[in-house]
């Protein structure tokens, strides 16, 4: 399997790669291999598999990320955290990934398990996604490692300059590429940008998008990921909030040029978060190669 860090490297056209998570229920797994085929056609470079909360979807998305690399050419990256594992199960874990194939990984520190509110280090496990890619490179696995990153900085930094400080002991660790959370903001992102060459941070910076499909996604994005909004978006959606084909003509519409956008700025790439949807990644990315 191609390792990321490679098609960054080597391709000159933009790169376009889509997340999916793992489904819950046996019919979600039906539709989640019927999005990828459907993805598949507009030749994704790459696809990633999330983890669910508290490592709970572990084996399933090593499952999942070797069914799809399996069945088709583009490779495929496993997320994978330090919740609810000490070193020693981490490095068994990630052997038995290896051992499957897999050669690229989202290290993240992850998600607390459901009903726990604050994130707490497993005794003999790791603090965060820093000493994780430090443990992981010491192993000498040979992994193709991505890491993520905060353009309106993590909950827990005190500032984005601080965040961005923490971020380069993750790049220097050995992250290989970078994906951020999501964002409606192009500044916003551009600023980060600035701050994190600024401190020496040269790994290929990916920004992470999220189609809006449902006007309450908003208020969730904004609760759940602290993203801030255009206030023109806002209004131009709650206009046709009950009105759906319009709803997703205008929304695909600030997606594309978002990304266009982006794509002018110099990024090697967009990153989509489907959510296992398939239209509007789809008309994204067949609008976007034009």
């Amino acid at each position: 399997m191609k390792k990321i860090s490679e098609i960054y490297g080597s391709k000159k056209e933009p790169v376009y790669s889509f997340e999916f998570l793992p489904p819950k229920t046996p019919e979600g797994d039906v539709k989640l291999m019927e999005t990828v085929k459907e993805l598949s056609q507009v030749n994704p470079d790459f696809v990633t598999v999330t983890y669910g909360a508290g490592g709970s979807t572990r084996d399933k998305t090593v499952q999942i990320v070797t069914e799809i690399s399996k069945n088709y050419s583009f490779p495929t990256a496993s997320h994978f955290t330090c919740v609810g594992a000490d070193r020693d199960q981490i490095r068994e874990i990630l052997k038995g990934i290896r051992s499957k194939g897999i050669v690229n990984l989202m290290a993240l520190r992850g998600d607390p398990p459901r009903g726990e509110g604050e994130f707490k280090k497993t005794p003999g496990g790791f603090e965060n996604a820093t000493e994780l890619i430090s443990f992981i490179r010491s192993e000498k696995l040979d992994f193709c490692i991505g890491g993520g990153c905060y353009p309106e900085k993590h909950p827990n930094a005190k500032s984005l300059e601080e965040d961005v400080r923490h971020l380069k002991l993750k790049v220097d660790a050995g992250t290989d590429f970078l994906v951020s959370q999501l964002f409606f903001m192009n500044s916003t992102f551009e600023n980060f940008l600035n701050l994190v060459r600024k401190v020496g941070i040269r790994v290929p910076v990916i920004p992470g998008i999220m189609p809006i499909t449902s006007f309450s996604q908003i208020e969730r994005f904004r609760t759940l990921a602290g993203c801030e909004f255009p206030s023109s978006l806002i209004e131009d959606l709650q206009e046709v909030e009950h009105r759906p084909e319009e709803f997703y003509r205008r929304s695909l519409n600030f997606t594309v040029k978002q990304c266009r956008e982006l794509l002018e700025m110099g990024v090697p790439g967009i990153h989509l978060y489907t959510l296992n949807q398939t239209h509007a990644s789809y008309d994204i990315v067949r609008e976007l190669k034009g």
